[in-house]
């Protein structure tokens, strides 16, 4: 409404009462026109268009905010057109972030910061005026614009504080272009320019604000339903927390698809172990993976660097975004296609730190129409990953502490018999007997203080023979069957191979028998029963079997199968023989149940 003075004036002239005046009496009544009509309603335009730029819905991105404060200022200015370039400090450029009208796709994604209008602007943050586009040096599209008509730029400072000492303040330019050549901008334009601009700085500090707030919020709810599961009295394990926290999850992070990889100790393949949701049928749980097979898998297990730099990936050490499955180059041929066929746009891979080592990562698919995620949006997905270790770190203390009972209960009987010995008058003619109960109690001891450090380490693979193992941990388990006080079990033992050598931990191993043997001497009946052992070789594997008195359901038999069965122990089995690249089997006879594993043979 008010440009200039000319047209005030021109305006003015135009009132009924300007004809009767002359001299001083017609610039008191201009000036009281003024203050009377002119200022308010100017005021009024003014707070209006500042209020509607302070209500923009801070739901929107950043580029729709941008576009829609644009907007309000070429009307208000009554301009051609404006846009907002953003200082990159680590690219050193200016980004197109937002314009009107919208012309985001011909704009040029980066200018240079130095040699431009908006660099000058970023680096004094002052406003630059460009009264005619063809004689101003900084500004070298000159043919571009004098297609569109535009001939003049008032260019204002775009500032957005920081919220934590870590982090920049962001620094930009908001340009607004004019049709006039030669044009005089006024003080209050430019004053008006910088305040709307003022304005759009603190609608995306409050974005920033309540985008902080719901993080936090979507933390917290992990937080809780992490706990939850780690409240549960069956114990932790970490693919039941991601089967219960994802899906719960999902609505509140805007998730589509998520698959959780570990990495096996061999650090040669990944098994997928979970997926979300699970009626998608490309989530092959169970399956294995070689990582040299895919290089987002090299990258995101460190495994290579990422010497490419292109614009369909995003890598930093926290994770790695697969913008463009199709045009990436760290996508194989085989998983192109697999997201073709699913209309999978983006994938995003959180890696899960034990320490320095990576032992897990989860890869997140956009589906559908959706071509990437915000970095509210990755930052809760890194942070599902950290709690995601912690449960891991969880559940390797719950599988040790179920594993230290058969060798605490074995330790404890034979301390008290080597104690009776000692205290035996003719204790010396117990010397074989008692040099026997100490070497146990050395083993087994030892054996506990290797199963704690294993919470974080797994020893060193060796060539073990597995006959030999199962004897040793036999007799641990006759042992606790003494010890809890389990009557009429009969023993049988073989026929065996010998030597049958495996390679493996040797911790791991023993694991697997004592849990193997444990299950077998509980589910004998209360009457009593049978359990027997016996190994033997076929077809490349090495097989252990252990038999009990005592049937079980079909139904119960396929749970085993699966690993789903009542208890922990079960679940370790798998766990551990899954690793080894083995396979279990489960089988009823009559009155008997039959838990075969079987585990590749060492070929030197």
């Amino acid at each position: 409404m008010w440009k200039n003075a000319k047209q005030l004036l021109e305006s003015a002239q135009n009132e009924s009462w300007a004809k009767l005046c002359e001299g001083e009496a017609f610039w008191d009544h201009l000036l009281s026109w003024v203050r009377n009509s002119v200022l308010p309603d100017f005021l009024t335009d003014v707070t209006t268009q500042v209020d509607e730029i302070i209500e923009i819905s801070p739901d929107l991105s950043e580029p729709e905010i941008f576009s829609m404060v644009t907007r309000y200022m070429v009307g208000f200015l009554d301009a051609h057109s404006a846009s907002v370039r953003i200082y990159d400090p680590e690219a050193e450029k200016m980004l197109s972030y937002g314009s009107y009208p919208l012309e985001e796709e011909t704009r040029a994604t980066f200018i240079p910061l130095e040699g431009t209008i908006a660099g000058k602007v970023v680096k004094t943050k002052q406003p630059y005026l460009v009264p005619n586009i063809l004689n101003e040096d900084l500004y070298q599209d000159k043919e571009r614009v004098q297609k569109k008509g535009i001939y003049s730029i008032l260019a204002v400072p775009l500032s957005i504080p920081r919220f934590f000492p870590q982090e920049r303040d962001t620094v930009g330019v908001v340009q607004i272009y004019f049709e006039e050549r030669d044009r005089h901008f006024t003080p209050l334009e430019i004053r008006m320019a910088e305040v709307m601009a003022r304005r759009l700085s603190f609608v995306v500090a409050r974005k920033k604000i309540l985008s902080m707030f719901r993080i936090n919020e979507k933390k917290e709810t992990i937080v809780q339903k992490i706990f939850l599961k780690l409240g549960a009295r069956a114990g932790v394990k970490m693919k039941e927390v991601f089967n219960r926290v994802v899906p719960e999850l999902a609505d509140i992070i805007s998730l589509q698809s998520c698959t959780l990889f570990a990495v096996t100790e061999d650090d040669e393949n990944v098994v997928l172990e979970a997926g979300y949701p699970d009626h998608i049928g490309y989530h092959g749980i169970g399956k294995t993976f070689s990582i040299r097979s895919e290089p987002a898998f090299e990258l995101i297990l460190r495994r290579r660097t990422y010497e490419v730099e292109t614009p369909f990936e995003v890598v930093t050490s926290s994770y790695v975004l697969i913008m463009d499955p199709q045009r990436s180059e760290y996508i194989s041929w085989n998983l192109k296609n697999f997201a073709a066929a699913h209309n999978i746009n983006s994938i995003l891979y959180v890696p899960l730190n034990e320490g320095e080592e990576i032992t897990h990562f989860m890869a997140i698919d956009a589906l559908d129409q959706r071509q990437r995620y915000s970095e509210g949006e990755i930052e809760i997905f890194v942070f599902l990953g950290r709690e995601l270790m912690k449960a891991q770190r969880m559940e390797r203390l719950d599988d040790t502490l179920h594993d230290f009972k058969n060798p605490a209960i074995a330790t404890a009987g034979f301390a008290r018999r080597l104690k009776k010995l000692i205290a035996e008058e003719e204790s010396l003619k117990n010397g074989a007997i008692m040099k026997k109960y100490a070497d146990i109690l050395l083993e087994e001891t030892s054996r506990l203080q290797e199963m704690a450090l294993s919470i974080y380490q797994s020893g060193k693979e060796q060539v073990v023979n597995l006959t030999a193992v199962l004897l040793d941990r036999f007799e641990i388990n006759k042992e606790v069957i003494k010890e809890i006080l389990k009557q009429n079990v009969k023993l049988h033992e073989g026929p065996f191979d010998d030597p049958l050598l495996v390679q493996c931990y040797p911790v791991h191993l023993e694991r697997i028998l004592d849990n193997i043997l444990n299950n077998a001497t509980n589910a004998i009946p209360l009457q009593g029963g049978v359990l027997s052992i016996r190994t033997y070789a076929r077809d490349d594997m090495a097989c252990v079997e252990v038999s009990n008195s005592g049937m079980i359901s079909e139904e119960e038999r396929l749970r085993l199968l699966e690993g789903e069965g009542r208890g922990r122990g079960l679940y370790i089995i798998h766990r551990i023989v899954r690793l080894l690249k083995g396979r279990i089997d489960v089988k009823t006879g009559l009155n008997s149940t039959t838990v075969t594993v079987q585990l590749p043979l060492h070929k030197p």
